[in-house]
């Protein structure tokens, strides 16, 4: 138990592909941010031909090896939230899925098919495809998307930039009809309130009490984790005009099951 005899928050950081844990915990910042929270982060680990590297996740039509594989990452994460649950302080009714880029693609699909563990989702420069099925029950989510994004666009479309084979060709979804499919879902209004901001435009639907579904699009991000610092040498400059683990995690404590 947490001091106080406290069950805690879990958030699930999600790698892009081709990253790992490390790599993921160096972008976001979450595990400072849970350290001055009190909340728990875990950064799991995809799968690759080869050991350590290039790991991927099944996020259906993304991506690589492990969408390649049919690897069952749903069943790998309900059995790790099956095991933090058992060795950690961890509130089941406030735990949560975030990622970048096919971790973001995985957090969506998690959402979907883990509806009744996730309190909420904030998948970043992520995508759906069209072809998910409803899940069972609502789940809160908030998107981040870079309007400079040339790996998976905004606008929607096939993938680009320096990752075009990383999915199966598949077309993406424009990042609005992400928070369309989550506003479905949670039985939200058709059209949402837009705010255009100088550093982003937000969307936010009119739901029902605790299914909040928001959609960030930031002027001044790429294919990267916003606020926060590039995944490689060559990866995209993150925005410097809004940071993504500080607003994820406001959207995920206002929510619980």
């Amino acid at each position: 138990m947490a001091p106080g005899g406290a069950w805690l928050p879990l958030v699930l950081v999600l790698h892009g592909g081709g990253g790992n844990a490390v790599n993921a915990e160096d972008m976001t910042g979450f595990t400072a941010k849970a350290a001055k929270e009190g909340f728990i982060v875990v950064y799991p680990e995809g799968s690759s031909r080869f050991r350590g590297k290039l790991l991927t996740w099944n996020a259906g039509h993304c991506c690589g090896y492990a969408m390649q594989r049919r690897v069952n990452d749903v069943a790998f994460i309900n059995a790790l939230l099956d095991r933090l649950i058992q060795d950690y302080p961890v509130d089941p009714k406030r735990i949560y899925a975030t990622g970048m880029s096919n971790g973001g693609m995985m957090s969506h699909r998690l959402g979907i098919e883990l509806s009744s563990r996730f309190a909420a989702i904030a998948p970043v420069v992520a995508a759906l495809f069209g072809d998910e099925k409803a899940p069972a029950h609502p789940v809160p989510a908030l998107m981040l998307n870079g309007m400079l994004d040339k790996s998976v666009p905004h606008q929607g479309g096939a993938p680009g930039g320096r990752f075009p084979d990383a999915w199966d060709g598949t077309a993406a979804k424009p990042a609005q009809a992400q928070a369309a499919f989550w506003a479905q879902a949670n039985g939200c209004g058709a059209a949402p309130d837009t705010l255009d901001r100088a550093a982003f435009v937000l969307s936010q639907y009119r739901c029902p009490a605790g299914r909040d579904v928001q959609l960030y699009l930031i002027k001044d991000n790429g294919h990267s984790w916003p606020g926060g610092r590039p995944g490689s040498r060559r990866a995209d400059t993150p925005s410097s005009s809004l940071n993504g683990t500080d607003v994820i995690w406001e959207f995920f404590r206002a929510h619980a099951k």
